[in-house]
């Protein structure tokens, strides 16, 4: 293989073992450590959604909204209560309000963003095994969802948006998430609900991964943003993890169903 296919090898791999790392110790801390750093992250994205959806404006303005995702999910976490529910909404109308390119779609992103950054830090609160079945549910699916797909191909889950992706992948990652609930319920003893909620987490987890796919090509661009080296930008990364978050937030504490706060 020509040095051009693996040129970024050395700084993907680099990039990963750092961000693996400072994921690891922050989830093991918690507190303050770790709702520090998904605030940041979440705050990344946004800065990143808004320079795709409105590539014209100046830099400060990107930051501007950065900053209200800073100030609006930390005063959330901070004050907590239900009705601060509402400070998710700040920059989603932001983004409302502004001129920007497929605001339809970029309005209800923005809003999946910060629910999903509210949704990591109140799974952590509950202790370390919530957030590592959310993560194991991502992971998991995914990686079955790929092997599957290059092994058996098939019919296309939906080629107008991710020409790639396959039905029987998208089955294989339903097939592992539901695994791995069953594993946490046996092993970690959580809730056997986990079993049928994994495969929702992970069917939000592939729609988030196909909407930012999606975002993307209507951009015109590669990757949200080279803010990883080796790997594009935040919201390439963490795409499957917003909508899977996002759901778990929303059955937590809009539908208040208990099955994830039963670990």
């Amino acid at each position: 293989m020509s040095s051009g296919n693996w040129g970024d090898l050395r700084a993907r791999v680099l990039s990963a073992i750092v961000m693996v790392a400072v994921g690891a110790v922050a989830i093991a801390l918690g507190g303050p450590v770790w709702s520090a750093l998904v605030v940041l992250v979440t705050a990344l994205m946004i800065w990143e959604l808004a320079r795709i959806t409105a590539p014209e404006d100046p830099a400060g303005k990107h930051l501007g909204a950065a900053l209200l995702a800073v100030l609006s999910l930390g005063g959330l976490l901070i004050q907590g209560g239900q009705v601060m529910l509402l400070a998710l909404f700040l920059v989603p109308l932001g983004f409302a309000f502004t001129p920007r390119r497929m605001k339809r779609v970029a309005v209800p992103y923005a809003l999946a963003i910060m629910t999903a950054g509210a949704g990591l830090v109140s799974l952590r609160t509950m202790g370390v095994t919530p957030l590592l079945w959310l993560l194991a549910v991502i992971i998991v699916s995914d990686v079955a969802g790929y092997f599957a797909g290059r092994a058996f191909g098939g019919p296309k889950f939906w080629p107008a948006i991710s020409p790639k992706k396959t039905w029987s992948g998208t089955v294989a990652g339903w097939i592992g998430a539901a695994l791995v609930g069953a594993g946490f319920h046996l092993v970690a003893g959580a809730p056997a609900a986990l079993i049928w909620l994994s495969p929702l987490v992970a069917f939000a987890g592939q729609l988030g991964d196909i909407l930012e796919s999606w975002l993307k090509r209507r951009a015109g661009i590669k990757d949200s943003s080279n803010l990883i080296p080796g790997h594009g930008g935040f919201l390439d990364r963490f795409d499957a993890l917003l909508l899977a978050a996002m759901l778990v937030f929303v059955a937590q504490h809009i539908l208040y169903l208990s099955v994830v706060g039963g670990f």
